[in-house]
């Protein structure tokens, strides 16, 4: 099979659900944190907290502990380890890390890692999900990186390979296959169920 005819594929195979419009975030919102406590580690020079909530309107993020270079939001890095849980618009990620890039006053890339991390959308048809070793989410482009073992499912077709991107506004997958080394593609369709007939009720013998 060509790689292009691949890639066309498994675009057309998860973009059944995809609807208008999309997850939008709320960049203009304050960014409001709040921890069990704080200190300033001398030795790295960046600032310890415990119990961490960041949030951005609809855009949260908490975990056991974090590590920022600063309070900066405008360019810090934050390193969030422990029950990670990134929440957005119609959709969760969990992870045991993440790396988190703030710019501007907002979430510029969130880098998360676990074994595995995972991550899951509710749209309109039920929920989309995927798991892999890493994932990059961009919520500016609205997409998600996953690599290491992917997998995507959206209840009723699977995809897996090396490196899968996904589209959070189209609800789409593209498997690039430059991306997948020497793992294949593999793409598993759920056969629909057949709705069996109902009996006839049987004619009754005239008296």
């Amino acid at each position: 099979m060509a790689r292009s005819t691949v890639k066309v594929i498994l675009l057309l195979a998860l973009s059944a659900a995809a609807h208008a419009g999309g997850p939008q975030l709320d960049e203009d919102q304050p960014i409001q944190l709040d921890a069990r406590s704080s200190d300033f580690d001398y030795k790295t020079s960046s600032l310890v907290f415990r119990a961490v909530h960041i949030a951005q309107g609809r855009l949260s993020i908490e975990a056991d502990d974090a590590t920022a270079n600063g309070l900066d939001f405008k360019s810090s890095v934050w390193r969030f380890s422990g029950n990670v849980r990134i929440t957005v618009p119609d959709g969760t990620l969990q992870s045991e890390q993440a790396v988190i890039t703030f710019a501007d006053n907002q979430v510029s890339v969130a880098e998360i890692t676990g074994t595995p991390a995972s991550f899951e959308q509710k749209h309109q048809n039920g929920v989309a999900r995927g798991r892999a070793m890493h994932i990059e989410y961009r919520p500016v482009a609205g997409t998600l990186r996953l690599s290491g073992d992917a997998w995507l499912s959206d209840g009723s077709n699977d995809i897996s390979g090396s490196t899968l991107v996904y589209d959070l506004s189209g609800q789409r997958v593209v498997a690039n296959p430059d991306d997948q080394g020497d793992q294949r593609v593999r793409l598993t369709i759920q056969p629909k169920k057949r709705q069996k007939p109902e009996p006839t009720p049987e004619a009754k013998p005239n008296p």
